[in-house]
């Protein structure tokens, strides 16, 4: 499968990993980490994590929560008492640490809406572009846009981590940085996990879909999404140290690295969380909500759920924990069947939300495609 989608020139490289049982029973870089340079992807390719930010965040939320720095029914008042967003008739509800673990918050991301939302008139970073502003200001600004519904009546994918970030680090009496540094990646070892890159020479050029082949990503870069939205991504911001930490979608890693977490979290929290935590994340805390378009899936503190494997038409055991992001990576773990997938690409968004993730799943379950 990864051979017949680069072939096909629908990625460019990739890094896969597979654990059964904690061993690795498949490991492989393929393809091109720089095309035009020629140089080949290795397993130690560092990708720009985009979306999957955002398991990593909520893992360091929960490790506040543990040690009661945080509890989810906390209001974010608490922590950001200026962030108070207001619905459209100008009420302003009360907005808590699980609305934003959740994504039923309210809030959304400007590529979500339309041109000349109120996002994009707010000046609203989605994380991923070359902004000069800092956290504080993001959050000014993500408060002042109203919110799209009640928190709590909806899910909706969100800049939620990114407010969750600002929330971690008023709790954590540090930067968002270095609180993730000190409960999640220190712990794991997880030490090509970072905000910021020094020497960019392990990142993988990032690309984005294209005919006859993708194309190596401008700075800025537009990526039209699902419906009306534009993702304004700038690579570079991986490698500028002013950039305001993204909590959903500003950490850069490494296949290896991102399996640690999983994996780490596959057998009940290792060095970060106690089992009882793990579990709370990984079982749906929507209750009767659907995320958008998944009608077989829930939403965790940080990960999708999967609920029906039979709705989904997927082999992954239910409970199966997974995301996917812009930049072209993916990972899931099924608890059923003791698996821990990792699938980085370097091209968007054939890699996160085409036909590849669902590919290296059926080859990884022996399904033919």
């Amino acid at each position: 499968m990864i051979d017949r989608a680069i072939a096909a020139r629908r990625i460019v490289g990739s890094v896969v990993l597979v654990m059964q049982d904690g061993d690795i029973v498949y490991r492989r870089a393929a393809g091109f980490a720089d095309r035009e340079a020629a140089s080949p992807m290795r397993e130690d390719a560092m990708f720009r994590l985009a979306s999957l930010s955002k398991p990593i965040v909520s893992v360091a939320a929960m490790a506040l929560v543990e040690r009661g720095g945080l509890d989810p029914q906390d209001p974010v008042t608490k922590w950001l008492p200026d962030f108070r967003p207001q619905t459209a008739d100008g009420k302003i509800p009360e907005i808590t640490i699980h609305h934003l673990l959740t994504h039923t918050s309210g809030l959304s991301y400007g590529f979500l809406q339309p041109p000349d939302s109120p996002y994009q008139r707010a000046g609203i970073s989605d994380g991923l572009d070359r902004s000069d502003i800092t956290l504080d200001e993001e959050i000014r600004r993500i408060a002042a846009a109203p919110l799209l519904y009640q928190p709590g009546t909806r899910w909706g994918y969100s800049l939620a981590t990114d407010v969750l970030g600002a929330v971690i680090a008023k709790a954590a009496g540090e930067p968002l940085p270095d609180a993730v540094r000190r409960f999640v990646t220190t712990p794991l070892a997880m030490r090509d996990t970072t905000f910021f890159v020094e020497d960019g020479a392990r990142l993988a050029v990032p690309y984005v879909d294209g005919k006859p082949e993708p194309a190596r990503m401008a700075d800025p870069q537009l990526v039209p999404f699902r419906g009306p939205g534009i993702i304004h991504a700038s690579p570079s911001r991986a490698l500028d140290r002013q950039a305001f930490p993204s909590g959903g979608a500003g950490l850069v890693s490494t296949a290896g690295d991102y399996a640690r977490l999983a994996e780490a979290i596959r057998l009940g929290g290792a060095a970060v969380l106690k089992a009882s935590t793990v579990q709370r994340m990984t079982t749906s805390q929507i209750g009767d909500l659907t995320p958008s378009g998944l009608p077989a899936w829930g939403f965790g503190y940080g990960a999708f759920v999967l609920k029906d494997s039979a709705l989904a038409k997927s082999p992954q055991g239910a409970g199966t924990w997974t995301f996917n992001c812009a930049y072209g990576q993916s990972f899931f773990v099924d608890p059923v069947e003791r698996l821990t997938v990792v699938a980085f690409t370097n091209t968007g968004l054939e890699g996160g939300f085409g036909a590849f993730p669902i590919e290296i799943r059926d080859a990884v379950y022996g399904r033919s495609s």
